[in-house]
């Protein structure tokens, strides 16, 4: 097969793809089964975990984006060959991670800006402050974890991440379910959405030493001098750390905007009542596990790319990411069509509240659509991302996200004078779509124009 084909662009991304996807769907898998268990037993703590997951999101992904910059650097540099430069970077990186945990653990325990934003209902707000007082103590756990993942899908090692990711979830499982509901036989009450959150943060910790373990033993990381192979952790060292911010900050508010698109959408229609926003909860979750698939395969996109800049073989790194974005709407198209046909029953799988359901049918309709948009624009960002592209994006990000979609969205959701397709969730999931439609379109045009631009340079 040839190499330089769609298809042998698929086979070369697929190996990487398919461990990335299942990591994340395990990741997910955490909200979810959060989200089934007490859709089957409380609206209240279901619009809880809504708003306190929608509150966390927002503080860990805007961090998380700002770690992740690890991922095109040690990429780059594994290309090329300098496997200990890549290690100092990594080093730097959790040095990152433990500075940022700071802060956004203190945003997580004085919640009032996310509160005042819901106008949680008395019965909701303490439900939301205990669950993110969980989740403040889990945030540093899952930074640290981030830079173990982001350097190893880096370096073409998905399945050490899928592995310890999948652990993390089969741990979950049976810890909030224990927790959420009790177990009167030992005495250990009913926490609701508190001990989801609880059951959270000691499975990520545990995740957190597990990766530690692999690190310290397996002999694939040795060339990479990381800590516990014959040195410590090296110290905070300007300039690696400004490479990082560099690329880091940009990456970061760009998925804290595109994150906030959602999150905020989620505190907007929690003022529409618990229904709305247990229905947008279940539109919103499933809108989530299917990104996964576009992020796996624009992670593995991006991999190779910025390999095979770091090997200086441009040509193949812009083959590899037109073919990646070619491949993430492919599929993206199947499995929109598939969420269509099959709303019905998914919605079902969440709540047993016809209430619930019926909101949510018309939401999953959108996300079918959503989830097209969301796949191009994904792959295409982190494409260019591999090439360390990353504040013309930014820009794009925040028009087409916050303008077009959240702005737009809260103009005709609660305007009584807009047809009934467009009032209440329905409008934020109709802009929201057409927002992120907008901001693929622009980022396959910028990166189209700047391959052009770096041929014109290189000729």
């Amino acid at each position: 097969m040839n190499p330089a084909s769609l298809a042998g662009s698929a086979r070369r991304i697929a190996p990487l793809a398919w461990p990335v996807f299942v990591g994340q769907a395990a990741v997910l898998g955490f909200s979810t089964v959060d989200t089934i268990l007490l859709g089957r037993s409380s609206s209240q703590d279901l619009a809880a975990l809504a708003v306190g997951q929608a509150a966390y999101v927002t503080t860990f992904i805007g961090l998380m984006g700002v770690v992740i910059a690890l991922g095109p650097i040690v990429g780059q540099l594994y290309g090329a060959r300098q496997h200990a430069a890549a290690g100092r970077q990594v080093h730097q990186a959790l040095w990152l991670a433990l500075a940022l945990s700071v802060l956004g653990s203190a945003l997580l325990v004085f919640p009032a800006p996310f509160i005042a934003l819901t106008r949680a209902s008395p019965e909701v707000e303490p439900k939301v402050r205990g669950y993110l007082l969980a989740l403040a103590f889990s945030l540093p756990a899952s930074l640290l974890f981030t830079v173990y993942r982001g350097f190893n899908v880096a370096v073409s090692r998905p399945k050490a991440v899928m592995l310890l990711q999948i652990a993390g979830l089969a741990l979950k499982i049976p810890l909030s379910a224990a927790l959420a509901f009790g177990v009167p036989a030992i005495g250990l009450p009913a926490l609701g959405v508190l001990g989801c959150g609880i059951a959270t943060c000691i499975a990520m910790w545990l995740q957190c030493v597990g990766a530690a373990l692999v690190l310290a033993r397996d002999p694939f990381y040795a060339p990479f001098a990381l800590g516990g192979r014959g040195r410590g952790l090296d110290p905070p060292d300007r300039k690696a750390l400004v490479a990082q911010l560099r690329l880091g900050l940009p990456m970061g508010a760009t998925i804290l905007v595109e994150v906030t698109g959602m999150s905020f959408m989620s505190l907007f229609i929690a003022r529409l009542g618990a229904t709305p926003v247990a229905g947008h909860q279940i539109a919103a979750n499933v809108a989530a596990l299917l990104f996964m698939l576009a992020l796996a395969i624009g992670n593995a996109s991006s991999t190779l790319v910025a390999q095979r800049i770091g090997a200086r073989d441009f040509a193949d790194a812009r083959r590899l990411g037109w073919h990646g974005i070619t491949l993430a709407l492919a599929l993206a198209l199947a499995v929109g069509a598939a969420l269509f046909v099959l709303r019905e029953p998914v919605a079902r799988l969440y709540s047993t509240d016809p209430a619930v359901v019926a909101a949510a049918l018309p939401l999953l309709a959108w996300a079918a659509l959503f989830h097209l948009a969301d796949a191009a624009q994904i792959t295409a960002a982190l494409v260019l991302r591999a090439w360390r592209v990353a504040t013309v994006p930014l820009l794009i990000y925040l028009f087409g996200i916050w303008v077009i979609g959240l702005a737009g969205g809260y103009a005709v959701a609660f305007d009584a004078r807009m047809p009934p397709w467009l009032q209440g969730a329905g409008g934020f999931w109709a802009l929201g779509t057409l927002g992120l439609a907008a901001v693929a379109v622009a980022l396959a045009a910028f990166l189209a124009w700047m391959l052009r631009q770096r041929d014109g340079v290189t000729r």
